[in-house]
This record gives C-alpha cells, sequence and structure tokens, in this order.
C-alpha cells in the first residue's frame, strides 16, 4: 500500500500539472502523442538515466575522497543538474529535430520542455515519497508529499523551461549563431538554476535560512514561467490578429472567426456550443488551423519557405476555406 501510495502522490499530481500547461496553451495545442512521449521520456529515460549516472558519479567521488559529505555535495551540486538537465532537454531537442513543423513558438518550446521536466518530476517525487516512508513511517509519506509536490512542486518545470525558450528562440531565427547561443544559453540557465537551489539545499548547517530563501527563489520562478507563460499567448493572439486579417480580407473567414480566434475565451464558448450542436471536432479543428496558419505564415515571413513553410500556408489556408462554412459566425 505505501509503495502505490506514493505512486499516486507521485504522479498524479504532475497528471494535472501537465494539463495545466495544455490548457494554458490556447491558440494553438500540440499535438497529444508528442507530449505524451516527452512525459515517457522524462519519467523513463530522463529519471532512470539519471539516476544512475548520478550514483555512479557520486560512487566515484566517494572512491577518490573518502568523503560521504563530499560525494553528496558534489553530486547534488555538479551532476544532477548537468545529467538531469541535459537528459530533459534532449527530449526538447528531439522535438525541436525531427517534428519541427509543431515547434512553432516560445509557448511550444515551453510546453514542451515543463511537461518532459514534470515526467522527470512524478518518477522522482514517487522514489523521495516512498524513501519519507522507509525514513519515518506514514508522517515521513505525507511530509515528502507536502515538500515535493507542494512546496517545490513547480521546481522542475521552471529549470527545464529555459532550455524549451532557448530552443524556441533558435527554431525563429536565421542565424545560425544566434541558434547556437540561444539553444546553450537556454539549457545553461537550467542547469544553472537547478545547481542553485541543490546548492543552498547542501547547507544543512544553516538549513531554516537557506531552506527560505531557496522555496522563496523556487516561488519567484514559478511566476517568472507563469509571466513568460502569458506574455507568449499574448504574442500569439497578436500573430492570429495581425497575420489572419488577409483571411478576412478575402472571404475565406469572416470578421467573427478571427476575432473568435484571437479570444480564449471565445474559443472556449465556441467549443462548447459546437459540443451541444453536433459539431465539435470541425469547430475544434477549425481553430487549431487557424493558430498554426498564423505560426506559418510568421515564419514565412521571417525565415522564408524552410521546411516547407510555403506549402503548409497554402495547405492551411485550403482546410480553413473548408471548414470556415460549417463553423458558426
Amino acid at each position: 500500500m505505501p509503495f502505490l501510495v506514493s505512486l499516486f502522490f507521485g504522479f498524479a499530481p504532475m497528471f494535472l500539472f501537465a494539463a495545466i500547461f495544455y490548457s494554458l496553451d490556447h491558440y494553438e495545442k500540440e499535438p497529444i502523442p508528442l507530449l505524451v512521449g516527452v512525459f515517457v521520456w522524462g519519467a523513463a529515460v530522463a529519471a532512470g538515466g539519471a539516476y544512475i549516472l548520478n550514483t555512479l558519479f557520486g560512487l566515484t567521488v566517494f572512491a577518490l575522497t573518502g568523503s560521504p559529505e563530499l560525494s553528496d555535495f558534489s553530486t547534488a551540486s555538479i551532476s544532477a543538474p548537468l545529467v538531469e538537465e541535459g537528459l530533459k532537454g534532449l527530449a526538447v531537442l528531439l522535438v525541436f529535430l525531427f517534428f519541427r513543423h509543431e515547434f512553432d513558438s516560445l509557448l511550444d518550446g515551453i510546453v514542451y520542455a515543463g511537461i518532459a521536466a514534470l515526467g522527470f518530476a512524478a518518477t522522482e517525487n514517487a522514489l523521495y515519497i516512498w524513501r519519507g516512508y522507509e525514513s519515518d513511517g506514514w508522517t515521513g509519506l505525507v511530509a515528502l508529499v507536502i515538500i515535493r509536490v507542494v512546496l517545490v512542486g513547480w521546481q522542475h518545470p521552471v529549470y527545464t523551461a529555459f532550455t524549451g525558450m532557448g530552443l524556441a528562440i533558435a527554431r525563429g531565427n536565421r542565424s545560425w549563431l544566434v541558434k547556437i547561443v540561444a539553444g546553450f544559453a537556454g539549457l545553461g540557465l537550467a542547469m544553472f538554476t537547478h545547481s542553485f537551489h541543490n546548492t543552498l539545499a547542501s547547507f544543512t548547517s544553516l538549513e531554516n535560512l537557506t531552506c527560505f530563501i531557496g522555496l522563496a527563489l523556487d516561488w519567484m520562478g514559478v511566476f517568472f514561467l507563469f509571466a513568460v507563460i502569458l506574455l507568449a499567448g499574448w504574442q500569439e493572439r497578436r500573430d492570429i490578429l495581425l497575420y489572419l486579417r488577409e483571411e478576412v480580407e478575402l472571404g475565406i473567414i469572416s470578421p467573427a472567426q478571427h476575432r473568435t480566434a484571437a479570444s480564449a475565451w471565445l474559443r472556449g464558448f465556441a467549443r462548447l456550443s459546437a459540443l451541444f450542436a453536433g459539431n465539435f471536432s470541425a469547430t475544434h479543428r477549425f481553430y487549431q488551423v487557424m493558430g498554426e496558419l498564423a505560426h506559418k505564415k510568421r515564419q514565412f515571413i521571417r525565415l522564408g519557405a524552410e521546411s516547407g513553410t510555403g506549402a503548409a500556408v497554402l495547405r492551411y489556408r485550403a482546410e480553413l476555406q473548408n471548414l470556415a462554412p460549417r463553423v458558426q459566425s
């Protein structure tokens, strides 16, 4: 029973946090199979690989120094940030390289990175919660649930989001110098913030002070992340208003449909109305395509016809023309 409880409180809250990420991506949802893929990568590949590599690193330091304290400190402050952020970030990089057509914006980078990190956190939290039970029984289990889920449940998405932001900046630029610098800068910030948190937590002689400072910084990071998400959402709304004016002028979509596409609230009401009218599938796809088209038109203007962007614009425009008459204005 304690093992199942540890699994539940390790994974269930992270599923909820992932749903929050998904819900905040209002204008152009990422494919669920890709999101499931990066979550599983985080939970299995990143978490499993990090456990093995961190353990080997700690054992090596102990063998060289004979100091368990130095082994624990160096593993937490050096190995864990480098290995864990590298492995979580690899999931985002794979999407960036092999599913570029689904990696269009700053918000996309944050969503993929955040959900990969939540997969990692689910496995790590389940392990810590189980150890809490082994150490102090049910009291220890409850304490670890509060610490790992309530107090620092968002820490891994905050760290790895920097990697996603860096790759998103790289995706939106022509310059290879900018691409390389942005990618490595994002990963470097993820590793640095992770290391800073772990290093603070390692100062047990000042445990109360460093825990308070670390917790305050973690929640500042959470507020920063969600501020960036709101900004990225505002940018996507602006892109829909700007880049789909042409479709209104061409008569492909109506002004009312254009206004609805640019409002998260109006989209929600439109989908709800379509659900009761038996037209949910076409309505959902219609507004998804509008978000996709806005992204591709922006990319075409900024980057040219790379990766078939021009063809994607024509394809999405034709799909809009077919769907628009079936969607209530």
